[in-house]
């Protein structure tokens, strides 16, 4: 595990301090609410992060037999599919149209199959790489040791939300806040290398889907501009960049479930005013040389609010592609 880089958070763009201070107050401010409204109460710290209902051994360990085969031969044992449901949220998803999230998943594991890879005799990651549909391609992963499992569905939306898009799931979770780093390490540097194989990019909007069955935004608490103390920083203008638009990325997200009640099948089309207002405003007061300190820490306060949640500030290096 990489140590830490500590929080920035204190040291918000301190040559335009008082107008972010005025941003960041406004950003509670323009919260979607009605007009009259009291305002919010204080934002709370989301429940730390426990699965529920773990998986017995004996349900689990067979899957160290389909070690380097392909997905489409595993999708033929019926306990991988018993696995499947009862891991996979009962919900409707909208993947181009309204269908069982549990369907969603097994057409794409079975679109353009990757070979199954079973990690430290204990991660398994089973998926697919890539579908002519909406670029969609999935991910099932399992901790057979703890008995734990995740999926990811990425594609790329046409029904009015930020895209593309990568929803983690689990009927295991009853959270309602999430960033990555709550999640275990092996399934975040598992979900990484899943990527880089499969073409997902880098940074994209991301939600998880827990056992309630509705989607709430799984945010980024990567800093993009760690480093280990060995290495050469890399270009602040790029990772910064980076740290910028995953918070625009939170933001768009948090948004988009706000609006449509955090319904895995929702529809949009586009941003309410009092969006656009608080993009303008935030972008009016964030400038300058360096403004993207100011633009970071604006809009994670603002993804907390719409959230309901304080989340823990960016301090988490990214999983290196390879």
């Amino acid at each position: 595990m990489h140590p830490t880089q500590k929080s920035n958070r204190s040291s918000l763009c301190p040559e335009f301090l008082l107008s972010c201070a005025q941003l960041l107050l406004a950003a509670a401010l323009f919260a979607p609410a009605a007009a009259g409204q009291q305002a919010a109460p204080p934002l709370e710290a989301p429940p730390a992060v426990s699965f529920q209902n773990l998986i017995p051994t004996d349900q689990i360990a067979f899957l160290n037999d389909y070690a380097g085969k392909m997905t489409k031969e595993i999708l033929k044992d019926k306990r991988f599919r018993n696995l499947l449901k009862l891991v996979t949220p009962r919900t409707t998803f909208h993947y181009g149209s309204d269908m069982s999230l549990s369907e969603a998943s097994e057409d794409l594991l079975g679109s353009e199959p990757l070979p199954i890879e079973v990690r430290d005799g204990r991660y398994v990651t089973i998926g697919s790489h890539g579908g002519s549909y909406l670029a969609g391609r999935t991910l099932m992963w399992f901790d057979m040791k703890e008995g734990i499992a995740l999926g990811a569905i990425y594609f790329r939306p046409t029904n009015g939300e930020p895209a593309p898009t990568l929803a983690v799931f689990s009927r295991q979770l009853n959270q309602d806040a999430l960033a990555m780093g709550d999640l275990p390490a092996a399934f975040a540097e598992d979900l990484d290398q899943w990527a880089l194989v499969a073409h997902v990019p880098e940074l994209t909007v991301r939600y998880f889907i827990p056992s309630n069955g509705k989607k709430y935004v799984l945010v980024h608490d990567e800093d993009y501009c760690w480093h280990p103390d060995n290495m050469p920083a890399p270009p602040a203008d790029r990772c910064e960049q980076m740290n910028a638009d995953a918070a625009d990325a939170d933001v768009n997200a948090a948004y988009f479930m706000k609006e449509t009640h955090n319904q895995a099948n929702a529809t949009a089309w586009m941003l309410g005013p009092d969006q656009i207002e608080w993009i303008g405003m935030r972008d009016r007061t964030c400038v300058g040389p360096n403004p993207f300190n100011c633009r970071i820490q604006v809009t994670r306060r603002r993804t907390e609010v719409l959230i309901g949640h304080t989340m823990a500030p960016r301090s988490r290096p990214p999983n290196p592609r390879h």
